[in-house]
């Protein structure tokens, strides 16, 4: 057994179930495949979260629960840190205005997760790390034009 994989193996268990609606799911499913050639680790490791989920039915969302384009508070559990970021595509993505990827490790760690679940993660470095999940502002509706 790899390193990688002992620290894949040791996290499962650390891994609470995780829910996405059909529209995320199928996006982010989409978004993988095509990240596989260009961020294979990345692309693997969303591939891993979507392989678990529970997928909602088509017009069904849980309330609380990261979904694309919505604010998380987290707390990280290792320096007690609160963090309040909103998790997005790729090409939304902009730390200085705290927009995450969802193909970051954290942005895949959230994913699915619903206020105070907790969740052990691997940081790019190979650290293993926990975040709660304090709360879920769900998706603000882009304003109509005037």
């Amino acid at each position: 057994m790899t390193a990688r994989q002992k620290v894949g193996a040791e996290a499962n268990h650390l891994r609470p179930p995780i829910t996405l609606t059909t529209e995320d799911y199928e996006r982010l499913s989409v978004l993988a495949r095509a990240a596989m050639n260009t961020m294979p680790d990345a692309a693997q490791s969303l591939a891993d979260e979507l392989d678990r989920a529970q997928v909602l039915a088509k017009g069904r969302q849980r309330k609380h629960t990261v979904c694309m384009g919505c604010e998380v508070e987290f707390r990280d559990d290792t320096t007690g840190k609160v963090q309040k970021v909103t998790l997005v595509y790729p090409d939304e993505a902009d730390i200085s205005q705290g927009k995450i990827s969802v193909l970051t490790p954290i942005g895949t760690a959230l994913i699915g997760l619903h206020a105070g679940q907790s969740i052990t993660w691997e940081t790019r470095t190979g650290d293993l790390r926990q975040l709660t999940v304090l709360a879920v502002r769900e998706p603000q509706p882009a304003c109509p034009p005037d």
